[in-house]
């Protein structure tokens, strides 16, 4: 008698909701840049969060702060409406060519990208008060309670804030740790829990994606 084929081991259940949706690969090639670039993209559960945002949304103005090489974009860009625009704010240029790239390849319209190469908290102030659909920030986490303010100024009624690796690969639930980056990311979690204006979701998709829906 043969034997049995060994059975395979159980699935993790991160792994499992990660490759739920496969991405193309014009994802997976800029991906692959991000790692080399030392710029980390966000996960592909989280690109579907982003997707599925902002097709329920029927977002036709989105802003991403931290462009890096395009993969949180194009998702963004991928449930916005056909005529949609995504404005991306970097301070690096090297990803930000890399971005640019990701976008062509997809078939992306230059018309519906604005790329602008600065700080965010500088340039955000010149941005349009309740202009927006939703705002996504994936950039460094010590300046992440500032952009609350913002997201809810930038936003429109109904428009969503999203912050990206609020977990911190657990560190935000450790009361051990009192780094400068965990205590702003216990900032920002508690800021948008108690303000009224916002109704919070905290999911544990990637290192943590905190999302905020806009009220008033």
């Amino acid at each position: 008698m043969a034997p049995e084929p060994p059975v395979a081991g159980p699935v993790g259940l991160s792994d499992y909701i990660e490759g739920y949706l496969v991405e193309d690969d014009t994802l997976v090639a800029a991906r692959t840049l991000g790692a080399q670039l030392g710029c980390a993209p966000v996960g592909a559960a989280t690109g579907a969060a982003l997707r599925f945002l902002a097709a329920a949304l029927r977002a036709k103005a989105v802003v991403e702060v931290g462009t890096g090489v395009g993969v949180s974009g194009l998702h963004l860009l991928r449930g916005m409406a056909p005529d949609g625009v995504l404005t991306s704010i970097d301070v690096e240029p090297e990803v930000q060519a890399v971005a640019k790239r990701t976008f062509r390849q997809a078939g992306v319209p230059p018309g519906r990208t604005r790329l602008i190469m600065g700080r965010a908290l500088d340039v955000l102030p010149r941005l349009s008060d309740g202009g927006y659909d939703l705002l996504f920030v994936d950039a460094a986490a010590t300046e992440y309670p500032a952009f609350h303010e913002h997201g809810v100024r930038l936003l429109r009624p109904g428009g969503v804030l999203a912050f990206d690796s609020v977990l911190y690969q657990g560190n935000i639930a450790n009361p051990a740790r009192r780094d400068a980056e965990t205590l702003a990311l216990r900032e920002v979690v508690r800021a948008v829990r108690e303000d009224d204006r916002l109704v919070p979701l905290l999911l544990p998709l990637g290192d943590g994606l905190l999302l905020a829906a806009k009220i008033a």
